[in-house]
């Protein structure tokens, strides 16, 4: 885990802020929007600043303790490369990255699917100095964003059968196109092929189940339909880096918020 610089953290954010045009009263805004939390990141992906709501998603108690550190910080291994990654592309590119599917933590520190804006942010030259987002729980922006409603069917299928193998070709029938439209648009909306966007979907649920049951690690690698115990701990360890058991063992003495 990297720290955090030392010193006063808010020199740093200052630094940043000026590079950028000066104060951001923007971030009062964003204070007040229910169900919507921002970030600013520098183009190393350090946190410029962030919302109050994400501070209290992550158990901190002040904007100091996050300023300067990265997502690995504070998320595992897997899905913080994945911030990363789009951070970078965002970065590389200049180009927005609209409403992404990405899994986040919950209030209760459990793993679900949020939609994640990001933004580059410019300088006074336009040059691209870093990436700033939002992100808002899935559940609550499916219902504005009109492409997310056309597969609800499909999730909600996928939901409900978790505790067996789905196939491709079953989802693309409900969905009433080709199993290649299908990926493709899974691609667009998650940034995840169909298979891909199962794992995780399968490895949130059982992670979930890691923490609020007392269920055997066999037991929950059975119930989300992995095909044995060892299966599902590398697909698990393969996806948030650490074992089933580490990871229990881990949740269970974090605080709750």
């Amino acid at each position: 885990m990297s720290a955090p610089p030392s010193g006063n953290p808010y020199q740093l954010q200052e630094q940043f802020f000026e590079a950028m045009g000066g104060p951001q009263q923007f971030q009062q805004l964003f204070t007040h929007l229910p169900d919507v939390y921002f970030f600013v990141k520098d183009a190393e992906s350090r946190m410029m600043a962030v919302s109050d709501s994400i501070l209290n998603r992550l158990g901190l108690s002040s904007e100091a303790e996050i300023i300067g550190t990265k997502d690995h910080d504070h998320f595992p291994a897997q899905l913080a490369d994945e911030f990363v990654r789009d951070d970078r592309a965002v970065i590389e590119t200049g180009r927005p990255l609209i409403n992404r599917v990405e899994i986040w933590y919950t209030e209760h520190r459990l793993l679900d699917w949020f939609v994640t804006t990001k933004l580059p942010v410019r300088n006074n030259r336009g040059e691209v100095i870093g990436v700033m987002g939002t992100v808002r729980d899935y559940n609550g922006a499916r219902a504005e964003i009109q492409a997310y409603s056309q597969i609800d069917d499909i999730l909600n299928h996928i939901h409900q059968n978790l505790d067996r193998k789905i196939g491709v070709n079953e989802l693309a029938e409900i969905a009433g196109v080709s199993s290649r439209q299908l990926h493709r648009r899974f691609v667009e909306l998650f940034g995840l092929n169909v298979q891909e966007f199962l794992a995780k979907t399968r490895i949130k649920a059982a992670s979930d189940a890691l923490i609020n049951t007392d269920l055997s690690v066999g037991d929950i690698s059975v119930k989300f339909g992995f095909c044995d115990q060892s299966a599902f701990t590398q697909q698990f360890k393969k996806h948030l880096g650490e074992t089933p058991l580490k990871f229990r063992k881990r949740q269970r003495v974090l605080p709750r918020l």
